[in-house]
Order: C-alpha cells, then structure tokens, then sequence
C-alpha cells in the first residue's frame, strides 16, 4: 500500500480506545527509551565537582526541585500540550516545524516548486494560503517572503536543530546505552580494576548495537516496550521505598523555594550544575521527533500516566536515600545504583542495559528519519535508504550513516571515559535542539495557529528564559566536553549547506540554459529526427520547458523514441503525497509530437516505489491522462506552447479504479482471455511471443478516435520498451567567481557528489536501458 505510514496514522486518529492504548504501549519502547534512563546519571552528574554536600539537605532538595519542575515545564507542559499539536499533517520534529513555515509563508528553498502544489490535500488541511488575521502576523509573513537573509537564517536554524540531532545521535549511545549501565559493575569491582574493563566493554557494546541495525527495529521491536515499561516499574518501586525508608518527608522538597535556596547557597557552583540537571530532559524532543509513528493522544497518554510519574518517584527516592547518607565512601557513592536495594542491584543493572540500548536505538532511529527528510529536501548528500519493515514505512536504515555514527561513537567513548564530559556535550546538544523547536514554535503560533503575538511572545520569554539558563549552564562547560557537539554539528552543518547552495546553484544552471518548447516546434512535426519504437524518459529537474541535456543529445544524435516522456521526480515540503495526487501529467507541444512531462510528487516521508511497479504506474498515468483529455471540454484541451504547460492531476493505477487500467501477459494468455465488460485496446500480432501490453478502458465517457490512437502509439511504444536517458554532470564554478565559490562548488560540491549515491531512480534502472549524456555546469 503506497504511504501506509500517513494511511495507518490516519485511521488511528478515528480508532477505539483499545487501539490508542495500544499504541501508547508501543511508544514506551520507541519515543521513551532515554528519558527514562535519565535516572541513571542525572545526580552523578550534577554532584560530581560544581558543588559539594554538606551535613543539610539543601543541595539535595534544591536540585530535586529543579529536576521536578524542569520536567513539569519541559517534557509536559511544552511539549505533551503545546508543540505536540504542531505537527505536520501527523509529522513532527524541526524539519516539520519548517516544512509547516513554509507552505504558509512561502520561505522554502525547494527550487522546482509550483503553484499546483499548493493544490495537494495534505497543504489544504491546514487552510494553506489563508492571510494570518492579526495585523503583526500579516506584516511578518510578508517581510520573511520579501527578505532572501530572513529565509535563509531560518533554514540555516532548522539545519542547526537537524545537526544537533545528529550529535546529540552520536553521544546518547556513549552516554545512555554505554557509561551509565556499565557504571553499575564498578559496584562490584575495586576502583584500580574497572577502569581497565569499562572502555572496552562499552565499545563491544556499541559495535553489537550499531551491527544489529541493518536487522530494522521491528524484528526486535516487541522486545522493547516490555523493556522499558518494566524498568519504569522497576525505578517507580525503587523510588517509593526509599521515599518511606528513608525520607517520607522529602516531597517537601518540590516547592520552587529550594530552587532560589539552592541558589543562592552554591551560586556560580550551583548554576554550573545546571548542566548536570539539564540531562532529565534528554530524549524529551523524540515525543515530537517520532510523532509520526504514533498519534498524539497514544504519546500524551503515555507520558502523563505513566512516564512522568514514574520519573518523578525514581528522583525522588534517589533524593531521599542520599538524604540519610551524607558520608560519601567513594567516587562513585551518588550513581543510581547505590540507593538500590543489595539484592536488587544485579537483576536492576541487567534490566538498565537492556533499557539503555533501547533509548540509544530510539535516537539512531531518529537521526536515520531526520537525514532522510533532509536528502529529500535537498539539504543532505543522497545516501541510501533501507526499509526494514514493510508496515512502517518510517523504520529505515542508512548503511553510510550507521558506520559513521558508530565511529564517531566509538571516538567519543575512547577519548572522553567519564560520564561528566559526555554528560557536559550531550546536554548542549540537547538544550540546543530545545531553543531551536521554542524560536520555530513561536513563528508557527503567529503564522500557522494565527494566534495573538502576546501568545507568542510569552511562549518564547517563558519557555525560552528556562532553556537559555540551562544553555549558558551547559555553554561554559565548553572546555570540559561542550566543545563536541558544537564541533559536530559545524561539520555537518557545513555538508548540508555546500550541498544546498551546489544544488540550488545546479538547477538555476538548468534554469537558465533550459530550451524554449517553440524551438522544439519549429522543427515541424517530425521535429528532422528520427523516431525509433519504445518510450524514452528524459530525467530533468525542471518542471517547465525542455533542459539543456536534451537539445545537446539531440544535436550529436538526431533520433530520439516514439514517445517521449520528460520526468521529474521531486519532493514537496509535506510529509506525505497520496497516491491519487502522485503523477501532473501534460503535453508538449501538439498531441501528435507524443511529448509528455509528467512530476512526480514525493513527500519528504513517502517511500520510492521500485522500477518495474514505478513503470507501470507512470505509463498508466500517461494513458489516463490521455483518455481524460480527450473527453474534457475543448477550451481545456487546447495545446499550449509556453513554457509553464497546463498540468492534469492523475493518480496511480490503484488510486482510479474507475479509469484506465494496464495489464502486461503473455501472448498466449492474451488469446485465452475471457470477454471484459471494458472495452480493451490490443497491440498488434508480433512475430515472437513476448509480453504484450494492454489498456482497459471504460465503455463510458467515449474517447475520440485521437485519443484512441495515441492510446495505441503509447501501448506499442511500452510493449517496444522503455529506455532511461539520464545527465552526467559536472560542475564547476565559472570564470571570475570568487576564490570562496570556488572552494565551496569545485571542491567541497563536487567532492561530495561524487561521493554520494546517485538518485533513486537511476539506482534501480536496468544498466542496458540507460543512455547517460554528459554536461559540465559553469555555475
């Protein structure tokens, strides 16, 4: 089924509440596998050096307190009711966010977008198009539209966010899945011993993890919502029975006041501390990250019955065994497991590595999602993508990505060996993505939710003085860790934006050196080439008039197919295009010439069919449009030779069951078919047996004898078969650009496009159809 993920998400909104809880079941192994582990390290962080105990409670209260409300206005106030509902058509994370901006402002950088886009479903259900009511909201979609560093400052925001993800990808492994669970062996082993086990036994860990990948997450995906929900049972016991053995009275220290106490006791060495506190919130971005997957009341659902409270239980008893053991023994006296109960500690370390190799595949999974967005919107080098599961189209697996985030990994946790500096990285990496959804969120409250200004300007002043804190808190650990997800994020900031400006700068090559369609006319209606039997797709980018590919074979090879189909395959800034809304077929020129453009819409979360099935669907396209123009009223059939050519909407052949249908069989089995109530058009008697192709077409609206032939032509042009005729190009920045241009494109672009895959459609066309045409770009 084509897009099964948006289809399934979908259905589910409309569905029993047997079906949301289960879900809701299914997210604690998906979206809550870090936040939940944020137990393991939280207080180990935070108390390792920035502040000392004393024979008082007040650091103990203060930082709990913090943790408290950090986690009631992080997780659940921003993001279970606010950012959750701003999701795109079901989608979430940073690149929703943006995807959101720019259907409404009009700010996107995709180049070949057009106006019938805006016509999908999926840009209509958010009333697309409809001028924000407030005065300031419409003055502001007009300056971002009118000023090209505006949009460009918000696309480099995004990418900041997606970057980040990214680090935050490669650090959560170490920190989560590795350092922290390991850490409980240290209870058991002398201090001169485990420093030689930990590094180790952490890289094995990492290596097997990073290695099951390829396997997708649905094949052990049952194992992990029982995982983590009986680790949330297991840390909510634990917690309750340090709470009545040790401290009952330790929920007094929920009362804002003991944050200012803790304050104003520990100053500079309490606000450094921050950092520390900070990593209770890590994995809370994959409640919108992952909303895809899930619906929004299976997440809330989740979170406020049984994640929050779990959580809240686990912090609060750690605080109140620390509480009653003020005497510290050793380094490690502050870790988790050492308010676990003895006999417990064993089978708890087991279930806490399972738990943490569960939240470290939850944010792999994410990064996989996020470059995936990215490379279809154009902002990241192609790499390929793997569906592992035939269900979920969102469980993917990127070969290149998962070695690189292994190694880098693997690097961190060599040269790093303590939590504290990873803990220091991987909270900059998370308070960063933070800032970033708080300054998109406020653009989609004015502009999306068309809601007052003051709305918006609280939710930043709010919201992002708590992140900002905690940013500068974790901003002055530069040194001692915070300098890595900076580093990282710079890296692949630089990668996306090469690749962006060398795309951008390819296609107004393109643009620019494009062939008007009254040249291609002028050459009569044979247009003095030869015409061979098949069909030839010419793979462009442009959406109107003929490239620039096209006109240099046609001058070095003057032959050309039957029926000539120029095809543009592209992404639009939605996360999903539904199958009858696929194909924009129109003419070229006169019906005679059999000239053809059809695009191809992809959202940036669809699945590429493969070739064979891709085919099918795009010549069944073909012909539909064909039967459809024939018997439309004439002033909507007139040819048109400008450049923008009248488009028609044609669906796949499941998504028209009431139109033209294809079937390819046997010649044999041509003969021995029984009688259709469809009126069938045959190629035909060929001298071999081969397949042969044949449209069914209804009885009713009649087609014209035109139509009928054309329909012929292109049935005997699919029999002849398809060749793919694709540009090979080169660019390079032309005479007298700058010596900054010239790095960027004939180094930096150029090294990255060799390096990556081609596109998709020309991974899975038949190397004995191909013809590859040759281009250097002087951009």
């Amino acid at each position: 089924m084509d897009q099964e993920t948006g289809v399934y998400r979908n259905y589910a909104k409309k569905e029993s509440w047997r079906t949301v809880l289960t879900l809701a079941y299914q997210s604690l192994g998906v979206v809550y596998g870090d936040l939940s582990t944020s137990p393991l390290y939280v207080y180990k962080s935070t108390f390792e050096e920035d502040i000392q105990h004393s024979e008082t409670n007040e650091e103990i209260y203060g930082v709990l307190s913090f943790v408290f409300w950090t986690l009631t206005l992080v997780p659940l106030l921003k993001y279970v009711f606010i950012v959750l509902r701003a999701d795109d058509n079901g989608e979430g994370g940073t690149f929703a966010l943006y995807s959101l901006l720019c259907r409404h402002a009009r700010v996107n950088f995709l180049p070949n977008c057009q106006l019938a886009d805006e016509e999908l479903i999926e840009y209509k259900k958010d009333s697309i198009g409809v001028a924000p009511k407030s005065t300031f909201g419409s003055s502001l979609k007009s300056t971002l539209e009118k000023h090209r560093v505006l949009q460009r400052f918000l696309l480099v925001l995004a990418l900041i966010g997606t970057c980040m993800v990214i680090g935050d990808g490669i650090l959560t492994p170490a920190i989560s899945a590795v350092f922290s669970a390991v850490s409980g062996l240290e209870l058991s082993m002398s201090k001169e011993h485990h420093k030689y086990v930990e590094v180790p036994v952490a890289c094995i860990i990492l290596i097997g993890l990073f290695a099951l990948q390829h396997y997708g997450t649905h094949r052990v995906g049952f194992l992990f919502a029982p995982v983590v929900l009986i680790w949330l049972l297991c840390i909510s016991a634990i917690g309750l029975y340090n709470i009545i053995h040790w401290n009952p009275h330790v929920y007094q220290a929920l009362s804002p006041y003991y944050m200012y106490k803790f304050l104003r006791k520990t100053q500079r060495g309490g606000w450094m501390s921050l950092g520390g506190i900070l990593l209770c919130i890590t994995g809370s971005e994959a409640m919108f990250a992952d909303l895809g997957h899930f619906s929004q009341l299976s997440i809330k659902i989740a979170f406020t019955s049984l994640v929050y409270p779990s959580l809240v239980l686990a912090y609060m008893g750690q605080a109140a065994y620390l509480s009653r053991h003020h005497i510290i023994e050793s380094d490690y006296r502050i870790g988790f497991y050492v308010s676990v109960p003895e006999k417990l500690r064993w089978p708890v370390l087991v279930i806490a590595i399972l738990a943490a190799v569960v939240g470290s595949q939850a944010i792999i999974t994410g990064t996989f999602s996020i470059i995936k967005q990215c490379s279809a919107l154009g902002c990241f080098p192609r790499v390929k993508i793997v569906h592992t599961s035939s269900k979920i189209h969102g469980q993917i697996y990127i070969p290149e990505i998962n070695w690189l985030l292994m190694i880098l990994c693997l690097a961190v946790t060599v040269g790093f060996r303590d939590t504290k500096r990873m803990g220091n990285a991987s909270g900059l990496a998370v308070i960063t993505v933070m800032l970033v959804t708080t300054c998109l969120m406020s653009l989609v409250i004015v502009l999306c939710w068309q809601k007052s200004v003051f709305f918006a300007i609280g939710f930043v002043f709010f919201f992002g003085t708590i992140e900002a804190l905690y940013f500068t808190a974790s901003l002055i650990k530069f040194l001692e860790g915070a300098w890595v997800p900076i580093a990282l994020a710079f890296i692949f900031l630089i990668i996306m934006c090469v690749w962006h400006y060398g795309t951008l700068k390819k296609y107004e090559f393109d643009v620019q050196n494009k062939v008007s369609i009254n040249w291609l006319l002028s050459l009569g209606p044979s247009l003095g080439i030869v015409r061979v039997r098949g069909i030839g797709l010419v793979h462009t980018e442009l959406v109107s008039g003929i490239p620039a590919i096209f006109s240099h074979f046609v001058t070095n090879l003057p032959a050309f197919h039957q029926v000539l189909v120029f095809l543009c395959i592209k992404s639009v800034p939605v996360p999903h295009v539904r199958p009858e809304e696929r194909f924009l077929v129109g003419h070229i020129g006169p019906r005679e010439f059999r000239l053809y453009r059809c695009i191809v819409r992809y959202g940036y979360r669809d699945v590429h069919k493969d070739d064979m099935e891709f085919e099918k669907d795009l010549v069944c396209s073909i012909a539909e449009f064909i039967r459809s123009g024939s018997v439309a009223p004439a002033s909507d059939n007139e040819d048109v030779v400008k450049d923008d050519d009248k488009m028609t909407v044609v669906g796949t052949c499941s998504s028209h069951t009431e139109g033209i249908q294809m079937s390819e069989d046997d010649a044999d089995n041509i003969e021995a078919a029984g009688p259709s109530e469809l009126k069938e058009i045959r190629s035909p008697p060929a001298i071999k047996a081969r397949k042969r192709v044949r449209f069914i077409v209804p009885e009713s609206p009649q087609i014209d004898s035109g139509a009928r032939e054309e329909l012929q032509e292109l049935m005997e042009a699919r029999e002849a078969g398809i060749a793919y005729i694709l540009g090979h190009s080169y660019v390079r920045a032309k005479q007298g650009s700058s010596l900054i241009k010239k790095l960027v494109i004939n180094l930096g672009y150029e090294f990255l496009r060799r390096n990556s895959r081609p596109p998709t459609y020309a991974l899975s066309v038949p190397h004995a159809s191909t013809l590859e045409v040759g281009m250097i770009y002087h951009v």
